[in-house]
């Protein structure tokens, strides 16, 4: 009987433990994320009617929670169990589909560059969707009102993009209190107030030459196209960050996947 010697004809526990760790962290905040995702939606009464869901005319935050959150648990449960049970299948799954997030970040990337106008368009668009639906659900305006107190800024491109949404608008034919005037995060914050008067915005548009004493004139969109060149630095590293991180776990993967491979013409 012959017997023939593969060199490290073994699955290397450094690399499998390895590819174990890498992806757990990200099992676990997948799982996080879908909990939450499912959590928001039953503090807005969302899982008692599904309904809800398709009325919405702007966009849902949770829907992009619970996406990443299934994405992410997808991906770190092939990762983990690949490498636990020297799945092949699951490894290369888990390996090209980093492979395929990794090109789709370049291709977008490029795409955002050579397409600038287009891109600044569908932007406008989509914040002037999300405006028309603000008081349609309580996460979409948490996030509108984020954006605009952190960013300094009101509406897309003015705060007369408030009239879209029919509370802000100001048509004579409904009488909210809120007619002619800004939710509260378009508001100059005055340092010496503790608490958030929710009320700054009310009539405010019906008073032009005072609009920039008491709220922020620059749209959101403006407001990120200014911020953009001053954090250039920090998105190019955020993005070299992400690809190294993705590169080793398409290393690990495939080293994996290569030493099951001897291990199996071993015998």
């Amino acid at each position: 009987m012959y017997y023939y010697r593969y060199e490290n004809a073994e699955v290397s526990c450094c690399y499998k433990y390895l590819m174990f760790s890498y992806n757990i962290i990200f099992w676990l905040a997948g799982a996080a994320f879908i909990a939450a995702g499912f959590w928001a939606w039953s503090e807005k009464g969302v899982l008692l009617d599904l309904t809800q869901v398709t009325r919405l005319h702007g966009f849902d935050p949770v829907w992009l929670v619970l996406v990443v959150g299934g994405f992410t648990f997808t991906l770190g449960f092939a990762g983990c169990v690949g490498a636990l049970r020297e799945n092949i299948c699951l490894l290369k799954f888990f390996s090209g589909v980093i492979g395929l997030i990794f090109f789709l970040e370049l291709t977008a990337a490029v795409l955002a560059v050579v397409f600038q106008s287009q891109v600044r368009a569908w932007i406008n668009e989509f914040f002037l969707q999300n405006i028309k639906a603000y008081r349609d659900d309580i996460d979409l305006q948490n996030l509108i009102d984020s954006l605009q107190t952190m960013n300094e800024c009101c509406g897309a491109e003015k705060p007369d993009d408030w009239n879209l949404n029919v509370y802000f608008s100001c048509n004579d034919t409904h009488r909210s209190r809120e007619r002619c005037g800004v939710p509260f995060s378009c508001c100059i914050a005055d340092p010496a107030e503790t608490v958030v008067n929710t009320q700054c915005g009310y009539d405010v548009r019906n008073k032009p030459p005072e609009w920039d004493s008491h709220i922020y004139t620059k749209g959101c969109i403006v407001a990120l196209e200014d911020w953009l060149p001053k954090n250039l630095y920090t998105i190019a590293i955020v993005f070299v960050v992400i690809s190294l991180l993705q590169m080793v776990g398409i290393y690990l993967a495939r080293t994996l996947i290569s030493d099951i491979e001897k291990v199996k013409l071993s015998y």
